[in-house]
């Protein structure tokens, strides 16, 4: 009697190891689908995340361009810290800045 014929509880040896292996298949390929299943949500609420953070970077890039306009902040220089323009007799050539600076006291 080989190995290949010997009988266990009826069943063949050959036929319980096959049935065993074919458990062991089903469950492992079960296992991983499972485990993709789990990673495809992650990966699905990742991309959520990203998407929700390029709209926040839109929305942010919006806010600063309007922020950055430069008749808003002319406006606010002129309410809040009554600044002006300067008069074109104060303006000076780089060249000029030297002598200026020698002539003025350091404070």
């Amino acid at each position: 009697m080989s190995l290949l014929d010997r009988r266990v509880r009826g069943f063949r040896l050959v036929d319980v190891v096959a049935l065993a292996l074919l458990m062991a298949l089903v469950m492992s390929v079960y296992l991983a689908k499972t485990i993709a299943g789990r990673e495809r949500s992650e990966i699905a609420l990742v991309e959520r995340q990203i998407a929700a953070e390029h709209a926040r970077i839109r929305l942010l890039k919006a806010e600063v361009s309007h922020l950055e306009q430069p008749t808003r902040i002319e406006q606010l220089s002129t309410g809040y810290l009554g600044l002006a323009p300067i008069s074109a007799k104060r303006e000076v050539t780089p060249d000029a800045l030297a002598e200026i600076a020698r002539k003025e006291p350091a404070s």
